[in-house]
């Protein structure tokens, strides 16, 4: 395929650009460069919705919430990710730490995280996605004023 070596992406644009991505998504994969190259496009995501949220904030983004006037477990996840883009991770930890978590997971996957998750019992990544829902559900109630405590 076009002189590559390694696996490719199907669908992948072919050439000296193509070529790149191809390299980019296998070395994302594996080790610290993976978990460099996650943290950069997480980090170039992140700034680039701060700026766009900063310029036109499109408001509430969560069909249920915008229906219902309840929030979903991943209420939050957006903020989350415009305030860790705007530079204040403490307000970015307030808004959705189960999201937040779930980033830190995916970003530190490379160094051989992700493979102890699947080692799990699927009955016990179950229960612990289902407790991390629920607790994320009654963090947002409580963050939004929905449930006082």
């Amino acid at each position: 395929m076009g002189g590559t070596t390694g696996p490719t992406v199907t669908g992948a644009p072919q050439g000296a650009l193509g070529g790149f991505v191809d390299r980019s998504l296998v070395a994302a994969r594996r080790g610290p460069l993976g978990v460099a190259l996650r943290v950069a496009a997480m980090a170039t995501a992140a700034v680039a919705a701060a700026w766009v949220h900063r310029v036109h904030d499109p408001g509430v983004l969560c069909p249920l919430r915008t229906v219902t006037g309840i929030p979903c477990p991943l209420c939050g996840g957006t903020t989350a990710f415009i305030e860790l883009g705007a530079g204040r991770p403490g307000h970015a930890v307030l808004a959705n730490p189960v999201a937040l978590t779930g980033a830190v997971a995916l970003a530190l996957a490379p160094l051989g995280l992700g493979a102890r998750w699947w080692e799990l019992a699927p009955e016990t990544r179950r229960r612990v996605l289902g407790a991390a829902l629920v607790a994320s559900e009654l963090w947002q109630l409580v963050r939004l004023g929905v449930l006082r405590v």
